[in-house]
């Protein structure tokens, strides 16, 4: 007996490749053809008419079962025997010698058709192994009345991860996950013996779930077949989505940033912080035209910035507009937008910062700023309204001091006063410069001018080669574009700190390297001073800030806002001006330059 295996069980069928049940078959036959041999010969000797030729179709029809072609052969041998025997004994009667060849022949016929349906069962047979066998379906074989499973393939063995041997021994209700599982299943059963697409969980031999996708039907005999198909893995993905969109939802919810999805200029999804900022409800903006919230003015941009977006274009970094509240109040907002593909159609996710508020405050400040910048110059006025007549008696009193009876005591006393008003003036007048440019008033007049030029003119001016030891060294012939007096007046601050700062014997030096290919030129004035610590180096360009503030106000009777002006007018000209410096060795502050004006002021 060969034995083929179909699914979990095995099932003995007899077959040509057991030599041992070949031998045993043939004795059979053999035996078969000589009974009938036997019997047919004495049937023709006795009782003529009692002959029956069926007798052959016994070893013919078992020959043909077992093997479909060999059967042929034994049929055309039985038949030779038989038409043997029965010409032998019939001889010379025609009728009867056709009967027998026509009996003969009968046997090869029969032969031949059981041969035909056997081999087409066979095949038959074996693409029902082949499929059942080989499919990466699960198939379980189950008895109708108490659900016992008969027959089960390899691929049921890998989804419940349990022994065939165990599985044809078990009810298939067994293998359910729990018991309202089982029981729907038991009820869509008894419904119908035909059904599909039924999900439900299995457990497996470690009592894991199993998610599966069932389909079923009868097969007769009180047999069904179910087909089982591994759905787990997308069940891990539902639920894994799930889970992000479980965190997405709390995400937009909980933002504080407003959020909108819009398709076909129709918001689609908004989330709470929108909702807050909108002044409508939810329900209110789903299915609302975007535009009925954009104040008209912003309108156009807003639909062209949207649809550039939503046609899949380069995402904008980010675009101010103004939206219509519920109310009727305007409010400005920032929105940043992506492309996002909505059930197959193309939408645009955008995200709404309000930034009303801050806005409001930053109005709010500017306003201050033209405000205090306003008192600034008022009270600067005022203040230097009544320093003109003072400044101008003391100075006809110290210069004509005999004539007004004045002491010598005296004149040094009403020196010192104007030197008081003086330094007060020019607190006054850097006061009202800074107010100036902080409020962006101030105009350049540019010109072409030597370098060399304007920097002797202010050492002249200021007196500096008689306070400390300078030495200069620029191009006689470099001619640079600025705004000659307000360069004039970055020098002469840069020029007096380091004359003030300088510890003798004070030793300055100034220099000058041009600028080539669009390089701003580098205008630098080395001190051998104090020195500003690293700290320091961006708050000194502050106003009111110096690198001591207390002791250096004090001792060189500094304010510090010569070099917040300096910064200032160096920036309007599109450069800048930056210092090294060592403690207690000196300072280089550098004045860069554009070589070039710029094409806006």
């Amino acid at each position: 007996m060969a034995k083929i295996t179909m699914g979990g069980g095995r099932v003995t069928m007899p077959g040509p490749g057991n030599a041992e049940a070949g031998t045993a078959r043939f004795m059979i036959v053999a035996t078969l053809i000589i009974f009938c041999t036997i019997t047919t010969a004495l049937t023709f000797s006795r009782s003529p008419g009692l002959v029956s030729y069926q007798l052959f179709f016994i070893p013919i029809l078992y020959v043909t079962y077992f093997f479909p072609r060999k059967g042929l052969i034994v049929a055309g041998l039985c038949g030779i025997i038989y038409q043997a025997i029965g010409y032998y004994y019939r001889f010379p009667d025609p009728a009867a010698l056709i009967s027998v060849t026509s009996e003969a022949v009968l046997f090869v016929i029969i032969a031949f058709l059981i041969t035909f349906f056997i081999e087409r069962i066979r095949e038959g047979e074996v693409q029902y192994r082949s499929v059942f066998e080989h499919s990466q379906l699960g198939i379980l074989i189950i008895d109708q009345t108490d659900f016992v499973i008969r027959r089960t393939n390899e691929k049921i063995s890998a989804i419940l991860h349990r022994n065939p041997e165990e599985l044809k021994k078990m009810a298939f209700t067994s293998l359910f996950f729990d018991e309202p599982e089982r029981d729907r299943f038991l009820d869509s059963f008894r419904k119908s013996t035909d059904h599909q697409d039924f999900e439900t969980r299995l457990r497996t031999q470690a009592g894991d779930i199993c998610w599966v996708n069932l389909s079923w039907s009868g097969m007769g005999s009180g047999l069904a077949s179910l087909t089982l198909i591994d759905i787990n893995a997308r069940k891990r993905a539902e639920k894994a989505n799930h889970v992000s969109m479980l965190k997405y939802q709390q995400l937009t919810e909980n933002s504080p940033t407003g959020i909108l999805v819009i398709r076909d200029k129709t918001i689609v999804f908004s989330n709470p912080a929108f909702s807050h900022f909108s002044g409508h409800s939810p329900g209110e903006l789903l299915e609302k035209n975007i535009h009925e919230l954009i104040e008209h003015h912003d309108r156009e941009g807003f639909v062209s910035f949207i649809e550039n977006i939503a046609s899949g274009g380069p995402v904008s970094i980010q675009k101010e507009f103004r939206f219509v509240t519920k109310s009727g109040e305007i409010r400005t907002a920032v929105v940043f937008a992506n492309s996002l593909p909505d059930n197959g159609r193309q939408a645009a996710m955008i995200n709404i910062m309000d930034i009303s508020v801050q806005q409001r405050l930053e109005e709010k400040i500017h306003q201050d700023n033209e405000r205090r910048r306003g008192i600034i110059i008022t009270v600067a006025h005022e203040l230097r309204t009544p320093l003109q007549p003072i400044l101008g008696y003391l100075n006809l009193l110290i210069q004509d001091p005999q004539s007004f009876g004045i002491l010598d005591d005296t004149k040094r006393m009403l020196e010192r006063c104007l030197a008081s008003v003086e330094r007060e003036r020019q607190i006054i007048n850097q006061m009202l410069d800074l107010s100036v440019l902080e409020s962006g008033r101030l105009h350049l007049s540019y010109s072409n001018f030597l370098i060399v030029s304007l920097v002797n003119s202010v050492l002249d001016a200021g007196g500096y080669p008689s306070k400390s030891a300078i030495t200069v060294d620029l191009p006689q012939d470099l001619i640079v574009t600025a705004d000659m007096d307000r360069l004039y007046s970055v020098l002469d601050s840069l020029l007096e700190n380091a004359v003030n700062y300088s510890k003798p014997p004070r030793k300055i030096t100034i220099s000058c390297h041009p600028g080539t290919d669009g390089a701003p030129h580098r205008i630098s004035v080395e001190d051998n001073g104090i020195g500003i610590a690293p700290e320091m180096y961006s708050s000194i360009f502050e106003p009111f800030q110096l690198a001591d503030a207390v002791k250096l106000s004090r001792k060189y009777e500094r304010l510090g806002l010569s070099l917040s002006i300096a910064k200032k007018v160096m920036q309007m000209h599109g450069g800048d001006i930056t210092v090294e410096s060592v403690i207690n060795t000196g300072s280089i502050f550098t004045v860069h330059l554009p070589s070039r004006r710029p094409d806006h002021d």
